[in-house]
């Protein structure tokens, strides 16, 4: 009987090893730019085509190769970084394995092009499924050349799994600006089908990240720094204000390399409380300088992971240098004089002046109590003195704020969902009212139905956006100045991507100069004030439901837009607002539950009202 077990071909080896170092396009600009950067590159070029699936150059000025050396480069394991395992507590390199370029040759056709200064002619390599097919000398400019083509060719299944061309480059750009952000004094430039997305000059930290994040955070960086013995940290932070419902813009760099930890994240988020809301994420791009003996950067293929000897102090450091940061550039939190600091008593004012009763002041007060009129036939009518306040406090200003909510007629949803049963339907008593501002008090002819009106517009308008998403027909209404919107170069790819749903929606939107659009329409059925305002909040959302639920695109553009126009609460609404609202939400398909899952609306019945009096 034959041996069964046997060593693999290097090419099935480095094909196998492929699966972990190239897992799309961005992958591989990941290990071309790391390599770049090691050889001491003040300048690197990178060409991207078809999101990176046709093509991948990546052209820097450092030291290049000779021939053996270019050779010797796509050999797995071969490295010029280690000699030794005590090496690999002293890296200060991105590169260290020696796997990068093998693995890149054994997927994809690879053409090398590399000379040294001081040699007169370089070296070309073609390489294809970790065959190499042509190895020559060659004219070209000192330092390095590598263009990787037709990722994938030899192995159609992977090559399937790759995303659409507007996700797969938004990865390239996340990964082209974690190594931009890294190197301040290394010029960068990234090209896409002859589009230049980024020309970045070598500079300053502040000048690499507006370069890269937009002149929106020119004011809004604060310098962070913190030295010790143990670990020294730099960078900067961006002001609350800046802090986005996603955490996309956020960077730890350990000896200039990136790194993801929800540990020493929770240091920042712990010093930003009570400046931020709760489940929104500050802006940072940090550096830590530690000793490499004090870490272990080799416990994950990507390298994105690291382990520190003393956790604890690093994240006490980080946290301290963030607080000491807010603290010395004054960002601290600010009063609201929109609302009474002083909580002074509404009555307490001038006896000459007219005072408006609020609802909120009406429903937390007695009134004159005149029991003796009380009528106990005709329950419902106990709403009528609520009905008279809200009347009586009406003013120009709370008209101005109902006059934006607009609801379409009941007939453009009229049969399409469930009512709420048979026997529970909703009496025109005009004794509909709010609480709060925030919830709709309605009665039915077997007690009160109370709605949140915020989750029962989010519902409404999410199954709206739905049917217009699926049958391509949302009207649109023409801004009449049309805001110019710019974008990062991420944002940018996920419009581009989404661009024939927006249109479905209503919005018209057209690429404007680079990285930018022209929003010259909105849906007709959102009353808005800012266009741009809206679209930014938008795009906001739709990260922040990429990051959390991996919604399909459809749904998740349904579940934004409708989290962003709908009603909020402490929205006064009018009598003919609620009881359309009510009436659209029990023409739903799924009237009970919102977006978060919660209730639209709890029943009262008549039983359990008489309870409440030992009836």
């Amino acid at each position: 009987m034959s041996d069964l077990i046997q060593l693999l071909p290097d090419s099935i080896a480095n094909q196998i090893a492929a699966g972990e170092v190239v897992q799309r396009p961005a992958s591989a600009l990941k290990e071309l730019l790391e390599n770049a950067v090691d050889a001491g590159a003040t300048r690197v070029q990178v060409v991207v085509k078809e999101a990176g699936k046709q093509l991948i150059q990546v052209i820097d000025n450092g030291k290049g190769m000779t021939p053996t050396d270019a050779r010797m480069a796509f050999e797995r394991h071969a490295t010029s970084k280690i000699r030794s395992s005590e090496d690999l507590f002293s890296i200060r390199t991105f590169g260290f394995r020696g796997e990068a370029l093998a693995s890149i040759a054994a997927v994809a056709q690879v053409e090398l092009k590399t000379r040294r200064s001081d040699d007169e002619l370089g070296t070309l390599i073609q390489i294809e499924g970790s065959e190499v097919k042509n190895q020559e000398p060659v004219a070209t400019s000192p330092g390095t050349s590598v263009a990787m083509k037709n990722l994938f060719y030899n192995v159609p299944a992977r090559r399937n799994f790759l995303k659409s061309n507007p996700v797969e480059m938004r990865h390239i750009v996340e990964e082209f600006q974690r190594v931009a952000l890294a190197y301040s004094e290394i010029a960068f430039s990234l090209m896409q089908n002859d589009m230049e997305i980024f020309q970045l000059h070598a500079g300053k930290l502040s000048q690499r990240i507006v370069g890269l994040f937009g002149k929106n955070y020119q004011s809004q960086l604060v310098p962070c720094e913190e030295l010790t013995p143990h670990v020294n940290v730099k960078g900067y932070i961006g002001k609350p204000e800046s802090a986005k419902k996603t955490r996309g813009e956020q960077f730890f760099f350990v000896n200039n390399r990136f790194i993801k930890s929800s540990y020493l994240n929770h240091a920042v988020s712990n010093a930003f409380e009570g400046l931020i809301q709760p489940d929104q994420h500050p802006f940072y791009v940090l550096f830590l300088e530690i000793d490499p003996s004090h870490i272990d950067i080799n416990v994950h293929p990507t390298k994105t992971e690291i382990k520190f000897d003393d956790e604890r102090t690093v994240y006490a450091v980080v946290r301290a240098a963030v607080k000491q940061a807010l603290g010395a550039h004054h960002v601290v939190p600010a009063l609201d004089f929109s609302v009474d600091v002083n909580f002074r008593d509404k009555w307490d004012q001038d006896p000459n002046t007219k005072i408006a009763v609020d609802r909120e002041y009406s429903y937390k007060t007695f009134n004159t109590p005149e029991l003796k009129k009380a009528n106990p036939s005709g329950w419902e009518k106990l709403f009528e003195g609520v009905q008279r306040t809200v009347e009586i406090e009406k003013s120009t200003d709370e008209e101005e704020d109902t006059e934006i909510l607009t609801f379409p007629s009941r007939a453009n949803t009229e049969g399409e969902g469930k009512l709420i049963g048979s026997s529970d339907s909703l009496e025109n008593t005009g004794t509909t009212f709010q609480v709060e501002n925030n919830y709709i008090v309605a009665q039915m002819s077997t007690g009160l139905l109370i709605v949140d009106q915020q989750a029962a517009h989010e519902r409404i308008l999410y199954e709206r956006y739905l049917r217009q998403l699926k049958l391509a027909q949302g009207p649109s209404q023409q801004s009449l100045f049309p805001p110019v919107v710019e974008l990062s170069p991420g944002d940018f790819e996920l419009v581009s991507g989404i661009m024939p749903e927006l249109h479905s929606l209503g919005f018209m939107i057209s690429v404007f100069g680079n990285q930018a659009v022209v929003i010259q329409g909105v849906p007709a059925d959102i009353q808005v004030r800012n266009e741009k305002e809206l679209f930014e909040g938008l795009i906001e959302q739709f990260k922040n439901f990429k990051n959390e639920l991996s919604l399909e695109t459809r749904e998740n553009l349904a579940r934004s837009l409708a989290r962003r126009s709908s009603l909020k609460k402490g929205q006064k609404l009018k009598d003919q607002e609620m009881e359309t609202l009510v009436g659209q939400l029990f023409a739903c398909q799924n009237p009970n539950y919102g977006l978060s899952g919660n209730k639209t609306f709890v029943k009262l019945d008549l039983s359990s009202i008489h309870s409440f009096f030992g009836k």
